[in-house]
């Protein structure tokens, strides 16, 4: 039993990564951004960002799913920003079948990534706000960091082989 969160800022290719991930392992997928509250949706849609007190409950709600599925001794895959350590510090803790894989990327290939979507709640105006949140993994989270410069497939095999 492995649960892995895939995480990064917007337009880092979470869920471009994480749904072909956990489809190539044959494991659940959960999309992080489905357990925000409508307020947390809509505060985003009109460009203003979220504070700790706005991400508690909806990373609380992301951590009791993925506690669920240990429960049951099933894998999974979680999309999900996890922007600061206290985030991932709430989500891995001390689960040790948590792994944590980070999506990496330059500013310029996030917003132009960010800028060509269409249908996401996210603006890519809150690209500079979530890189300000932003506190990169340190070694003693034990993340597969990988960079976003390469099509989804080759990251997920690279992360297939590093799990």
């Amino acid at each position: 039993m492995t649960v892995v969160v895939v995480m990064g800022v917007s337009a880092s290719g979470k869920t471009s990564v994480g749904v072909p991930l956990a489809e190539k392992l044959g494991w659940r997928f959960l999309e992080g951004d489905d357990l925000h509250p409508p307020a947390n949706i809509a505060k985003m849609k009109s460009g203003t960002p979220l504070t700790d007190a706005d991400r508690g409950p909806w990373l609380h709600a992301i951590a009791a799913r993925i506690d669920e599925w240990r429960a049951e001794g099933a894998s999974g895959v979680v999309a999900c920003s996890a922007l600061k350590r206290a985030y991932r510090d709430i989500l891995i803790g001390e689960r040790p079948d948590v792994r944590l894989v980070y999506l990496q990327g330059e500013k310029k290939l996030l917003a132009d990534r960010a800028a060509g979507r269409r249908g996401h709640f996210m603006p890519a105006a809150l690209l500079d706000s979530q890189l300000a949140t932003l506190e990169e993994p340190g070694p003693d989270e034990h993340p597969i960091t990988v960079h976003i410069g390469r099509p989804p497939e080759a990251l997920v095999a690279e992360i297939m082989q590093r799990l």
